[in-house]
């Protein structure tokens, strides 16, 4: 069983999954989403040099949230650091400001993203981790998945 910390990253995947994460973010670039996928651009905390990663945008109740399902990599260390982002899907780029979930407030948007993504991003988590686990199980998990909510940029 996998430890769900501070100090979780998964930087283990299938070849596959390689594949699959260029093509969801060359489709993006065109501007074609797969089920909420941006391509999300941080500056670096130590270079300042913009980084870009694909990700799935999750809207929950006209809310929007970002979720590491690989832990505390770099863009979520990155993220922290700077506090604010873009989010571009094709020519369109949007800036914002994110704000960090505290663990206590993750179980739902976790199962919505796992109810959501699991297809994709299943291979992250343990064999006990789905849509329906219990709440008890999500909370044991949070502190290994970062969350942050997205505010539009003013």
């Amino acid at each position: 069983m996998q430890e769900y910390n501070s100090k979780r990253v998964v930087t283990s995947g299938r070849r596959s999954m390689l594949v699959f994460n260029k093509m969801v973010a060359g489709l993006t670039n065109l501007g074609i989403s797969l089920m909420g996928s941006r391509v999300l651009s941080v500056r670096g905390r130590k270079s300042g040099e913009w980084r870009s990663t694909p990700v799935n945008l999750l809207t929950v109740d006209g809310q929007r949230y970002l979720v590491a399902p690989r832990g505390h990599v770099q863009w979520v260390r990155n993220l922290r650091a700077s506090g604010d982002g873009t989010l571009r899907l094709g020519r369109k780029t949007e800036p914002f400001r994110a704000e960090e979930v505290a663990d206590a407030d993750k179980p739902d948007v976790l199962r919505l993203y796992l109810k959501k993504w699991a297809w994709e991003v299943g291979a992250f988590f343990g064999d006990d981790v789905r849509a329906d686990s219990p709440t008890t199980r999500l909370l044991h998990i949070a502190p290994g998945v970062p969350v942050f909510k997205i505010h539009t940029a003013a």
